[in-house]
């Protein structure tokens, strides 16, 4: 007789083992699953080496039934969001569990109950660990694997969230667009744009990285302060993120964006790496690393993870060319398509100028809200 589901704390090496391991429990067979590098996962964990938990708490939860590994979760409190929230918000994720109600129920229990003990009033998720990380749940576009840094599941997942007791809190949106989809005339319009504002577009130096931090910080601060789930990252976490990017980053996809010269606007596209990472089955030693500088040099997406503008400089056209500026890039550099995500559902003016240039909207995600 099958027996119900036991939950406890993922807190000795053996049940942690588990947790890391449990998305090849729940993926296998599945050719759109993008194993991650374990080393990259145990990196976003460790509580003592990422700044990110200098201002957050995690507790991680295993589920076993008849005697096997079911389902993972993590519950995190993120004192940076709620202090500038001014909220009471707890959140899930590293969300996997297989199709099973029950599970998934005493998983997600577990979360909310020890959010509740921490003071937290709203359950919200997924995010792994934080909106700055990799978050939401896939609810449309099941037929394509990810986006470097883009979640993945399952379709059953959503039933299981939405049938504990989980609301849509807030839908973003992934765009895709064809590299020959950028045609002359909009190239036009933003050489147009260029002149008539004094706009200019730049590729960083890599050089003087950590001066072009500076500047991406200073726009990304301002430039995404209104946004619904937006948290601002001190200077340690911005330059662990920075760190991270920059093993992977083509010079020519990043761009600085000026108006008068004065800093306005920043965008930054990454290789899909993921292209890569599926042969790679989650690790980087002691063959990984070869195969995937062998592998960079055969992708042929990108993804624009970051572009942002500061309000007083909106709707000069800058987010158009600095585009227009990326798709040069991504051309040169052999790619046929990218895409532009997350895009959250109000950004109407972001969202206008995508459609405008090509680009359409080919997968759906869903941040999750459930009362504590």
């Amino acid at each position: 007789m099958s027996q119900a589901a036991c939950v406890s704390e993922a807190d000795g090496f053996l049940s942690r083992r588990a947790f890391l391991r449990m998305p090849w429990l729940i993926y296998k067979g599945d050719t759109n699953w993008v194993p991650p590098l374990l080393m990259q996962v145990k990196q976003t964990l460790d509580t003592r080496k990422n700044p990110f938990y200098r201002r957050a708490a995690i507790k991680l939860f295993i589920a076993e039934k008849d005697g096997r590994p079911a389902g993972r979760v993590a519950a995190v409190v993120n004192d940076a969001h709620n202090e500038f929230h001014g909220e009471q918000t707890g959140f899930f994720g590293f969300f996997e569990c297989i199709n099973d109600q029950h599970v998934a129920d005493a998983l997600l229990s577990a979360a909310k109950e020890w959010l509740a003990g921490r003071g937290m009033n709203n359950l919200r998720g997924p995010a792994s660990p934080s909106t700055n990380h990799e978050c939401a749940l896939l609810v449309d576009g099941f037929d394509r694997p990810p986006m470097v840094m883009m979640p993945y599941n399952p379709p059953y997942y959503a039933q299981l969230l939405e049938r504990f007791g989980l609301a849509r809190a807030k839908d973003i949106y992934a765009y895709k667009l064809d590299a020959d989809a950028f045609g002359p005339r909009l190239y036009r319009l933003a050489d147009a744009f260029a002149r008539r504002s004094k706009l200019e577009v730049r590729p960083v130096n890599v050089k003087d990285f950590a001066s072009e931090i500076e500047v991406i910080r200073h726009v990304y601060n301002n430039a995404w302060e209104k946004n619904w789930g937006f948290v601002p990252m001190n200077d340690e976490e911005f330059d662990h993120l920075a760190r991270d990017m920059k093993q992977i980053l083509e010079p020519s996809m990043a761009l600085l964006g000026f108006v008068d010269g004065r800093p306005a606007g920043f965008s930054v596209s990454l290789p899909n790496i993921n292209e890569v990472l599926k042969a790679l089955n989650g690790r980087l030693l002691p063959f990984g690393f070869i195969k995937l500088l062998r592998g960079m040099k055969k992708i042929r997406s990108a993804r624009n993870l970051l572009m942002g503008v500061i309000p007083e400089f909106r709707r000069l056209g800058l987010d158009v060319l600095m585009y227009a500026r990326t798709v040069e890039a991504v051309k040169q550099l052999g790619y046929t398509w990218g895409e532009m995500s997350w895009i959250l559902e109000g950004n109407i003016d972001m969202r206008k100028v995508l459609e405008k240039i090509g680009a359409q909207v080919y997968k759906t995600y869903r941040f999750y809200d459930l009362p504590i």
